[in-house]
């Protein structure tokens, strides 16, 4: 068995590179390791279509979200099987998998399975003329939080986000929004869209509490028109997956869908920019073969 493992020294305050030698160890027990240090987004994209291409069994990633969305890209529809080893900061992609969180762990959790032979298939989303995502797309008041927590440096980890949520909610301003499904059109002026193949973003907030990557539908979550004292009140309910329950919320299941509206949204999708709305995408089930049961 092949396996490429591909990592971005310096993610995780450059956790990855402490622990490079251990997870190599691990994963040289149970196949042939070919490992590439990735500097940059870049890199790290050229990397990870290159072992697709050479038919890599596994494609092994040590990093964040980031670099579990480039990995993403190149694995889809492919034959070779995506392996995560969380090293980030918000993690949402090895979360929704059931993936350790310390990167020592992930890395025996996936040799065992790799010794076993424990794969499955997921989907993933697909935007209409651009790229894969396999957590959550969103749109709004909370693209613009991952915009602002993406721009900073400190603080590390969860204290980002809730820093760039208290910062946004001093320029809320709910627009006009288009949502177009299977099922039919709604439109309102909303606060914030999320569009999910797994439940969390912006490191472990459950904003699609009950999307499952294996049902061939996406989640969607729009906060409709709510006073900035209101959204205070909702935000904190985001942690337990209870902000479905407010009356502002509105819940739907779709395989296809398409965001529109007279509102300049900016998409972002597993924490990175896509482009503005309309935008239009799908549930292809099935998409993406991970390592681990």
């Amino acid at each position: 068995m092949r396996c490429v493992l591909v990592i971005n020294p310096a993610a995780g305050g450059g956790l990855s590179a402490k622990v490079v030698g251990e997870l190599v160890g691990h994963l040289r027990g149970v196949c042939d390791v070919k490992t590439v240090l990735a500097a940059d987004a870049r890199g790290t994209a050229d990397a990870a279509k290159r072992a697709v291409a050479d038919g890599a069994d596994v494609l092994a990633v040590v990093g964040g979200d980031g670099v579990a969305h480039l990995a993403v890209q190149a694995c889809a529809e492919s034959a070779t099987a995506l392996a995560l080893i969380p090293a980030g900061t918000g993690n949402d992609l090895a979360r929704g998998l059931g993936v350790p969180r310390d990167p020592v762990a992930a890395a025996r959790a996936v040799a065992e399975a790799l010794r076993t032979g424990e794969r499955r298939r997921i989907d993933l989303g697909k935007v209409a003329g651009g790229g894969w995502f396999a957590t959550v797309l969103c749109a709004g008041f909370d693209s613009r939080v991952n915009a602002r927590a993406n721009r900073m440096r400190w603080p590390r980890g969860q204290r980002r986000y809730d820093l760039a949520v208290v910062r946004e909610l001093l320029g809320l301003r709910p627009m006009p929004l288009r949502v177009e499904t299977d099922a039919g059109t709604t439109e309102l002026i909303a606060t914030l869209v999320a569009v999910g193949n797994t439940a969390c973003y912006g490191g472990g907030i459950p904003v699609c509490p009950d999307a499952d990557a294996r049902d061939g539908l996406l989640d969607l979550t729009v906060v409709g028109e709510v006073a900035r004292r209101d959204l205070v009140r909702i935000l904190p309910s985001l942690r337990t997956g209870r902000h479905v329950e407010h009356p502002a919320v509105l819940t739907l299941r779709a395989q296809r869908v398409r965001l529109g509206g007279e509102n300049g949204w900016m998409a972002y999708a597993d924490g990175e920019p896509q482009a503005r709305l309309p935008l239009s995408m799908r549930c292809v089930p099935g998409a993406l073969t991970v390592v681990g049961s």
